[in-house]
């Protein structure tokens, strides 16, 4: 029958109506042939006809799975109503299950039109058999029209909203779904990321200072301690070769964004796929003669961009956001702005241990770390624009200048 959904409810429905047209054929036959209707044999008949071409509509695969099918069928059950009503006003009655077919095969402002047309049918057609119209006798076909639009269109209603429940509640589980991974995962980068920086900052950079002083233990041994320099020349190269080992420990845990890519490379796949999961439009920019930048400039940069986009999804409603990575001969300059509700900087919560990172607190410690700074400006209605800056360390300044 060309439904909209095959679930317990609509089945039972279906029969019901199925059972209430074959009922009220049988009703009509059955008091044609009672009451010695003139024309008695020729109302089974129609009506025999009408309930066969009825029946053929649920096995057609046609009449349930296109539009155009079910209408001519439609019309063909209409056709042998109004043959019925012509010959007995006992057909009358099935205009009812008529209006229910009408309404739910057909679109609601045609459908409308035919349950008008179908009801001034049956009392135009009770009227000629009664030989004089009576108001009243325009009860039962307007009243019972206007109980199934009422029925119909409520339960269109009912099963709308109920898909828009169902599309919100799949939309929502696989948001969790979602949410719990990127969780894990923030969580797993994160824990790579402080143990580089634990590494970095504890057992690289004591090595590092053992090489030096055995350096210069070595610079001031006196020429004969032959032994004691070539122990300390020992001693150096194993703290040289653990160094080497830290660092590429530390090497290994950088974020997965920077690898075999450069910082910008990880800002635009950043945008791209950023655009890709959310309805925002997300572009990149780059400005100046890009240099090679240090591991944890690179880090910190793209965990602020990474953090900063995060923000504008979850709380700003934008409709576009964009990064600019700017190199500034003596500084590397990053930009995250979008066109969303923005806020008051000034009177923002205290942070949240639970951000994971994420935070404009963590964000701005993460710049002062590297000796930079972190500056936000934002209006409500007016959008958000986030600025960092890192200063380069020397050399890397100086390979860059001409």
């Amino acid at each position: 029958m060309n439904a909209p959904a095959l679930t317990p409810t609509n089945r039972v429905l279906t029969w019901c109506l199925h059972l209430l047209f074959v009922a009220l054929l049988v009703l009509a036959m059955a008091r044609a042939v009672a009451g010695r209707h003139p024309q008695a044999w020729a109302v089974v008949a129609v009506a025999v006809a009408c309930g066969a071409v009825y029946a053929a509509g649920p096995v057609l695969p046609r009449v349930r799975t296109s539009r155009l099918a079910a209408a001519g069928w439609l019309a063909a059950v209409s056709a042998g109503w109004l043959v019925l009503v012509v010959l007995t006003a006992d057909g009358v009655w099935v205009a009812f299950p008529l209006y229910f077919l009408q309404l739910h095969l057909l679109p609601r402002r045609a459908g409308l039109v035919a349950v008008i047309a179908t009801a001034l049918a049956a009392i135009t057609a009770f009227g000629a058999h009664q030989d004089v119209f009576s108001p009243v006798a325009a009860i039962g076909p307007l009243l019972g029209a206007a109980v199934a639009v009422a029925v119909v269109w409520g339960y269109q209603a009912l099963y709308r909203e109920s898909e828009q429940r169902r599309r919100l509640i799949e939309e929502l589980t696989a948001t969790r779904a979602d949410l719990a991974r990127a969780q894990h995962t923030a969580g797993v980068l994160a824990e790579r990321e402080r143990l580089a920086h634990e590494i970095h900052d504890t057992l690289a950079q004591g090595l590092s200072s053992i090489q030096l002083l055995l350096r210069a233990a070595e610079r001031v041994l006196p020429d004969t301690s032959g032994n004691a320099a070539r122990y300390v020349g020992q001693a150096r190269q194993a703290a040289a070769d653990n160094l080497a080992e830290a660092r590429r420990f530390v090497a290994a845990l950088t974020p997965p964004a920077l690898d075999d890519t450069t910082l910008a490379g990880a800002l635009e796949r950043l945008c791209a796929t950023t655009g890709t999961r959310h309805r925002i439009t997300a572009r990149f920019h780059l400005a100046g003669d890009p240099v090679p930048l240090p591991t944890a400039h690179e880090v910190a940069l793209l965990r602020i961009a990474q953090a900063a986009v995060a923000n504008t999804v979850r709380h700003a409603h934008a409709t576009t956001v964009e990064i600019t990575l700017r190199h500034l001969g003596d500084e590397i300059a990053l930009g995250v702005a979008d066109d969303g509700t923005g806020f008051d900087p000034g009177s923002l919560p205290a942070p949240d241990p639970g951000e994971g990172g994420f935070g404009l607190t963590a964000m701005r410690t993460r710049a002062r770390a590297l000796g930079g700074s972190l500056t936000v400006e934002s209006t409500p209605g007016h959008g958000t624009a986030l600025a960092a800056r890192l200063p380069l360390p020397r050399s890397i300044d100086t390979e860059a200048r001409p």
